[in-house]
């Protein structure tokens, strides 16, 4: 991905240093560490329940941390909440429209939300639209628009007072995968600007948009760097590709030889995680071979997320159960 000039510049957005949030007796967020620069797209990649969502709403404010500091745009998390609500954009999954205004009307009662100047407000709304690819729908009722349509509007209302740091809470999250491409089109036009796009996400395939990405699992950071040295440098075994008819049915015994961590579907195809890919591959033409299996083909590839993601989680699983027990 083309890095953008303030990126370059190592202006820093965001800064995190030890965050910490705990409901009771539960550590949602556990002591993490990043920066942020400016202009750029940085994931948040993790499943549901790993801590994203309670980190993005203590970045913009919304909650306070338990221990640790961090800023935004410059402004301390934990005493200028009120400065960081008036300089981001935030748009959850949750993210209120009013379905019985027209998509003009929705935008209207925003930049009085987030008052901006009348004379403005005209200009604001049009650039707007205008980014959010929906000028073909502005007199709409907005019940009237579809799940995708709505999304834009409820992007274009976030940003309607042009912030330079913008959070987006799983964005896509039940969108058809085109949408969520299109979707995707329209914030790398915002990065290109120069904003900033801080984007939580538990698809794989969105996660290769972004210039970087953290890992976090049970509120745990995991692994940190771009998508390409999340495939190359972070994933310490090598991935096989096993091309073969009924693959689901050969799982169980792939994995049970010692040469693979683990096995997985990808599609009709399956993935074994190898910890030496030439031992492995010879142990599974032994195996196939043993079973009078001819039809069939190994093949090293380069690890995708996913599989870089499955086995860091698998890593982690494993030293903490060896820990409890």
């Amino acid at each position: 991905m083309t890095m953008n000039p303030s990126m370059e510049n190592g202006e820093i957005a965001v800064r995190v240093r030890d965050l910490e949030k705990k409901f009771g007796d539960f550590t949602a967020v556990n002591h993490i560490n990043f920066e942020v620069k400016q202009g750029e797209i940085f994931g948040f990649l993790g499943p549901n329940g790993a801590g994203k969502s309670t980190t993005i709403r203590m970045l913009c404010g919304i909650y306070t941390p338990t221990s640790g500091s961090g800023s935004v745009g410059g402004f301390d998390i934990i005493k200028e909440q009120y400065k960081i609500k008036e300089h981001i954009g935030y748009m959850s999954q949750k993210f209120s429209l009013y379905d019985d205004l027209t998509v003009e009307e929705n935008i209207d009662f925003y930049s009085r939300i987030y008052n901006i100047p009348e004379k403005e407000r005209e200009r604001r709304k049009d650039e707007t639209i205008q980014l959010a690819g929906i000028a073909d729908f502005r007199s709409r009722l907005t019940s009237t628009l579809s799940g995708g349509w709505k999304q834009r509007l409820a992007l274009g209302c976030a940003i309607i007072h042009q912030p330079k740091i913008i959070f987006l809470d799983e964005p896509t999250s039940g969108v058809d995968p085109i949408t969520r491409a299109n979707f995707w089109s329209v914030i790398k036009e915002m990065a290109a600007q120069g904003r900033t796009i801080f984007v939580t996400t538990h698809y794989m395939d969105e996660a290769e948009n972004c210039n970087r990405l953290v890992m976090i699992y049970h509120g745990t950071m995991i692994a940190m760097g771009s998508p390409e040295e999340m495939k190359t440098k972070v994933m310490k075994q090598e991935i096989l590709e096993i091309i073969m008819p009924q693959a689901q049915m050969w799982l169980e015994k792939i994995v049970q030889l010692e040469s693979i961590k683990d096995t997985a579907l990808f599609g009709v195809n399956i993935h074994a995680v190898a910890y030496d890919a030439q031992k492995a591959t010879l142990d599974l033409k032994k195996l196939f071979e043993g079973e009078g299996m001819s039809d069939y083909s190994v093949n090293k590839i380069k690890a995708s997320l996913e599989d870089v993601f499955v086995s860091l989680i698998e890593d982690y699983d494993a030293e903490h159960k060896d820990k409890s027990t």
